[in-house]
């Protein structure tokens, strides 16, 4: 049998693997909060980059203070997000019409995954080229490929639909701003916020959404 066929057998017959591999996206957020606990001075959510708490030195990193007892538990997290990202979109894309545009929006997610490993693998202050390689797939690219599902997954309710596309461009136009350090007093950690929760946000939502269309299939059958 076929790969790309012996995939299809498998989310037909485990139908809630893909979402559920979403829903642990969850995890992201957890561990986030428990990390910046562990900081000796407080983290600062305004000020602070997500990335800070993966940071493996303490002191003055650019123009903020950094010092995150846990950065090996966070850059774990970031890892395990991009790897169920990935294998998420290639377990979901399964389950709708092989369009090019589904074929296009799962893989930009995917490939926004690898960033997100990326960011993990390599902590802001070890490697900052394949660090700020892996942060531009994740926020950009994941955000670009909610634009394309948007237009393109036209079995979504429309009203999910809509929510996935306006996630996806205000997450963008949010980057501009951030790139152009104008943050509406928000600061930069905040304004990094607006760029990257709501995909994050948005991977949790169509787990829980793909799961409920799963089991209302199943009652009908």
């Amino acid at each position: 049998m076929k790969p790309r066929r012996m995939v299809q057998v498998f989310t037909d017959k485990y139908p809630f693997v893909g979402p559920i591999v979403w829903l642990l996206s969850t995890q992201y957020f957890i561990i986030q909060f428990t990390v910046a606990q562990a900081w000796p001075h407080a983290y600062d959510w305004a000020t602070n980059l997500i990335s800070d708490l993966g940071n493996t030195m303490c002191g003055q990193y650019a123009d903020r203070y950094v010092c995150s007892p846990q950065h090996g538990v966070m850059n774990a997290s970031f890892i395990v997000l991009g790897t169920t990202m990935a294998i998420g979109s290639w377990l979901i894309y399964q389950m709708f019409e092989k369009t090019k545009g589904s074929l296009v929006g799962f893989s930009l997610m995917a490939l926004s995954g690898v960033g997100t490993v990326l960011v993990g693998a390599f902590p802001e202050n070890t490697v900052p080229f394949m660090h700020g390689i892996g942060a531009f797939l994740a926020l950009v690219v994941g955000n670009v490929s909610l634009v394309v599902l948007a237009a393109s997954l036209e079995k979504v309710r429309p009203g999910f639909r809509y929510y996935t596309a306006i996630s996806g461009t205000l997450s963008l136009l949010a980057f501009i701003l951030f790139t152009g350090d104008v943050t509406f007093g928000l600061g930069r950690g905040g304004m990094e916020r607006l760029v990257s929760y709501p995909q994050t946000v948005w991977l949790i939502l169509f787990g829980v959404y793909m799961s409920a269309v799963r089991m209302r299939a199943r009652r009908r059958s």
